[in-house]
């Protein structure tokens, strides 16, 4: 019961305090993250950079921060921002008579205490954010860069000379030393660090100190997880994080043979699960290091064991083709591609977009009053029974959403009784998705029950997932989040609006109806869209496909994996394909051409000659035994008469693009294949 009084309470100081509070806090703030604060850091850094500034970047260290948050100071920021006088009461009550026990050896002892924002609690917190915020607008207010997270505080001062940033560096550590001493928290002198970042070649060092004590200036700062140096090539970030997933590797490595232990499927979760975040964190901030050919070949090494098992290859495949049958993105592109929809989403980048709105979640600051905020429910309906006891003499409306050839549209079915007395049809943009369709049609519904003024309306919708966003409440998706403000709406006016679910073609006449609207809108309707905000699924397979497409320029212009290069001629295609495969172990070497045929055995010394029992002359190797062989002559020409095709080096590709036709095709490799290799064993 505390925590559930503790979590109402923080509730409604945060609707409270939050709108007021410095935006250079990221830490415990709705819909702000580490990477938020990390790519504004260093896009404030390079901007001062490119204006040939001298940059220098110091990183606070408050001793025992959260464990030394003073009550009373806290009581007066309370007051300070306007928080409610029962607030304020019931925060009395809270940080009243409190005390620390500890127990130790058969021993107790209790001490009374009088600060301290306990860690884990729920309003820890808010409380730490509400104190620190006054620090923050103080050296906004005096014209110094600083933003924080949690109580990790960075500033950053700029100037044309070492000597400009000395003053200017040093008042501030003054301020905040100050301010330190009046709200009793204590800032560690010989715990913080500075770095300078700077292009020119000759420049004077700040000399830096904070009460008393120099601060030294160090040649990389650790700044909530990333490893920033001072020329920004984040190749000590990278070491580190490569480091970290090939330690992982290696453990995985012990459990996953080619005859046993973990399966690719594991292997593949895992490696999307764990190695991917590792490397990929706050990758908006450092994606520009990705170009450099060492980081790249320092990314590729982490790579290449996880494609080797992910495909059970033998070690001598290529990086190029073990990725491509692996279905996994290379590590340099992958950061790219989470960097620019990260920029994207957050409107720094408008290339993908052009004039599109991309869809965002409505701001915090615009949620109702907790008190206010209710969880809307609906009703599921599974027999014709039920929905007949509904339908009744009240208003009803059946919505609908569609996307059909490629174009998206949205209905509602108005019926009053057993007539349908009104239609009403929307359009949606081409990239918009039918989640949208289905949710702007309910918003419609709700906004037609409003004008009409009924006392009672049911809406009825097929679309589960809609319903559960809007019976939410505290929904942030723009759409869901209108809805329920004209539900909040109508219960004023002491209008009743049910929802309701109903499963989709099952012959009802009002769904039904609402359906074959919903097409004709997407089809027909030739007017200007009703909704054209852009969703990120539609960003994100953007990107994606660009992803590839780079992906498949750099593995046409390599100068490995020639035979992959026979089935799979580019990435694009054999992504696609791939997704559709279960490849094994024969299945890659017939693939790679490095398994257990002459050729590849006598380039790696295990077989004396490299020639094919057919010919003394003529080398053993995946082309040659796959279309010209005279060995396996017989199973070619069943083969060749089942698909109709010849099969041939220039013809494989073609054979792997056709549906109808690959499975037989795989099937005749991997026989051969096992032949050939049970013969060279």
């Amino acid at each position: 019961m505390g925590k559930i009084l503790e979590k109402m309470v923080m509730e409604r100081i945060k609707w409270h305090i939050i709108p007021r509070m410095s935006t250079r806090q990221f830490g415990f703030m709705p819909q702000r993250s580490t990477e938020d604060s990390l790519y504004i850091l260093l896009k404030h850094i390079r901007a001062k950079l490119t204006e040939k500034k001298i940059v220098t970047v110091v990183s606070l260290d408050i001793e025992g921060a959260f464990d030394n948050a003073w009550w009373p100071a806290i009581k007066v920021r309370l007051l300070e921002e306007g928080c409610p006088k029962n607030l304020r009461r019931v925060m009395d009550s809270y940080f009243q008579a409190r005390k620390v026990k500890v127990r130790y050896a058969g021993e107790e002892h209790t001490r009374w205490t009088s600060k301290g924002c306990v860690q884990g609690s729920i309003g820890g917190p808010i409380l730490w954010n509400l104190l620190l915020d006054p620090l923050l607008k103080g050296l906004e207010n005096r014209g110094d860069y600083c933003q924080a997270f949690a109580d990790d505080i960075v500033m950053v001062f700029e100037g044309h000379t070492g000597q400009e940033i000395q003053r200017q560096a040093n008042a501030a550590l003054a301020y905040v030393r100050d301010w330190g001493v009046c709200n009793k928290l204590k800032f560690a002198p010989q715990k913080t660090q500075a770095m300078v970042v700077t292009k020119k070649l000759k420049y004077d060092s700040p000399i830096l100190h904070m009460g008393g004590t120099d601060i030294g200036l160090t040649k990389q700062i650790k700044i909530l997880g990333l490893t920033i140096d001072s020329a920004l090539t984040f190749n000590a970030h990278v070491d580190e994080v490569c480091r970290k997933s090939l330690n992982f590797y290696k453990c995985l490595s012990r459990a996953a043979k080619v005859q046993w232990g973990l399966g690719p499927h594991l292997i593949k979760t895992l490696y999307q699960a764990v190695v991917e975040p590792t490397i990929m964190y706050a990758a908006s901030a450092w994606a520009p290091a990705t170009n450099k050919l060492s980081v790249k070949k320092q990314l590729d090494a982490v790579q290449r064991g996880f494609a080797q098992k992910l495909t059970r290859a033998y070690k001598t495949v290529s990086l190029n083709g073990a990725l491509l049958l692996a279905g996994i993105l290379p590590l340099d592109i992958r950061i790219r591609e989470a960097a620019l929809l990260y920029e994207t989403k957050k409107g720094y980048c408008r290339r993908l977009v052009g004039d599109r709105e991309v869809e965002t979640p409505v701001a915090f600051i615009k949620k109702s009053h907790p008190s206010q905020r209710t969880d809307q429910k609906f009703k599921c309906l599974v027999d014709g029974a039920e929905l007949a006891r509904h339908v009744g003499g009240n208003q009803c409306i059946f919505t609908d959403g569609s996307k059909l050839e490629g174009k998206v549209g949205a209905a509602l079915s108005i019926w009053d009784g057993a007539a349908e007395t009104k239609t009403v049809k929307l359009k949606l943009e081409p990239y918009c998705t039918v989640y949208q369709a289905e949710l702007l049609a309910l918003q419609k519904a709700t906004e037609v029950a409003l004008k009409n003024k009924v006392e009672r309306c049911s809406i009825f919708c097929d679309a589960r997932s809609a319903l559960e966003e809007v019976a939410r409440g505290d929904s942030l998706h723009p759409i869901a989040f209108q809805i329920n403000i004209n539900l909040k709406t109508a219960e004023e006016r002491r209008q009743k609006i049910e929802l309701f679910w109903i499963k989709a073609h099952v012959g009802w006449e009002g769904n039904e109806r609402a359906d074959s609207l919903a097409k004709d809108a997407a089809l027909l309707l030739k007017t200007k869209a009703n909704y054209d905000r852009c969703p990120v699924s539609c960003l994100r397979r953007q990107i994606r496909q660009e992803s590839i497409e780079e992906w498949s320029r750099r593995y046409e212009h390599g100068e490995t994996a020639s035979v992959t290069k026979l089935f799979f001629p580019n990435a694009v295609e054999a992504h696609k394909i791939l997704k559709q495969l279960q490849v094994d172990p024969t299945t890659t070497q017939i693939f790679t051409g490095h398994g257990g045929f002459s050729e590849y055995l006598n380039r790696f010394r295990c077989k004396e000659n490299s020639s094919c029992p057919c010919d003394p002359d003529i080398k053993e190797t995946v082309p040659h035994i796959l279309t010209e062989c005279p060995i396996y002559e017989r199973q070619r020409f069943e083969i060749e008469h089942s698909i109709e095709t010849n099969i041939t080096i220039e013809n494989i590709s073609n054979i792997m693009q056709n549906k109808d036709k690959r499975p037989q095709f795989i099937e005749y490799c991997k026989k051969v294949a096992r032949q050939t290799i049970q013969r060279n064993k």
